[in-house]
């Protein structure tokens, strides 16, 4: 039964799970109403919401226009309950926009396999990531791969490999003229954003490492899923899905070096996984399994946002 309802892309699908969204939005963000005496919080909020929204949707454009899924409503479902693992991740506005720009490098790097336009997609990908960057630097780690998707699709022309480091200068340019006009300490905000920490022990309740440890386990049932079938789908499609497995490993290191380490880090992984989940689903399998995987990851969903709030 919920597998048929987002087996279709209808109007219908969508508007359902945007009103899931601002429900559950809203339901994190009402602990605290101290944001409703302002119109500049509540325009930030609203913002932040719209972002949010348009992640969902550059992800499922991403998987749809590439053929990495059918015509369903899978791909934004499971982006929503990827959400509800972690909702403090509702509230980080410099890690939704990071993740924001790595979705617009994504989306042209998966296009790549087209050879349109090649240096055009190369060139702004990179932009993209640099700019991510100057919300959550480590998020400059995706860089590896646009080399990747250089080293699968045009590899033989050299002026490829030149294209990322022109628009690292140009980034570099527009974040000296912004640290220009807002006044901004250039030597101390690089050594501050450049701080690694490898420790895990950031938890301040239970409910944290346990929704960690779900979220783990689900990504691990995914991703296990991909390799096991990688070999037989379209050949067509082995580097999107390749590039869709590395750029959830890279969202991990990220999670795993940055400091200030918070569940909200993971939202780097949620796009990559919901591709994936929404390949699993998507196979011709029985339909009793597929509802039993819909129901389960619900319910893991749901217990983890209740019970961090």
């Amino acid at each position: 039964m919920i597998t048929s309802v987002f087996r279709k892309s209808t109007p219908l699908n969508f508007s359902l799970v945007v009103i899931l969204m601002l429900v559950f939005f809203l339901l994190f963000h009402f602990q605290d109403l101290s944001w409703t005496n302002s119109f500049f919080s509540i325009a930030q909020k609203g913002g932040l919401f719209c972002i949010v929204v348009a992640s969902v949707f550059i992800t499922d454009f991403v998987a749809k226009k590439n053929g990495l899924s059918k015509d369903s409503t899978y791909t934004i479902f499971f982006y929503f309950l990827f959400l509800l693992f972690f909702p403090s991740a509702l509230d980080n506005l410099n890690l939704i926009l990071s993740n924001f720009f790595i979705l617009l490098a994504l989306r042209r790097l998966i296009s790549l396999q087209s050879l349109k336009a090649s240096k055009e997609k190369i060139f702004d990908a990179s932009l993209w990531i640099f700019l991510a960057a100057l919300f959550h630097f480590w998020s400059i780690i995706f860089l590896v791969l646009v080399f990747i998707s250089i080293i699968f699709h045009v590899s033989s022309d050299y002026r490829n490999w030149i294209l990322p480091f022109i628009a690292f200068f140009i980034a570099v340019i527009m974040f000296l003229l912004f640290a220009t006009v807002f006044d901004l300490n250039v030597i101390e905000y690089i050594l501050k954003s450049v701080q690694i920490n490898f420790k895990i022990d950031y938890f301040t309740n239970n409910y944290q490492n346990g929704a960690l440890s779900i979220y783990a386990t689900v990504a691990l049932f995914f991703l296990v899923s991909m390799f096991a079938t990688l070999s037989s789908r379209p050949q067509l499609l082995h580097t999107s899905f390749k590039k869709i497995i590395a750029s959830f490993f890279i969202g991990v290191i990220i999670f795993l070096i940055s400091d200030n380490k918070s569940d909200d880090l993971l939202l780097f992984t949620f796009a990559p996984l919901a591709i994936l989940a929404t390949s699993h689903i998507e196979m011709p399998q029985l339909k009793l399994k597929q509802e039993m995987v819909l129901f389960v990851l619900i319910t893991c969903s749901l217990f983890a946002f209740f019970s961090q709030l």
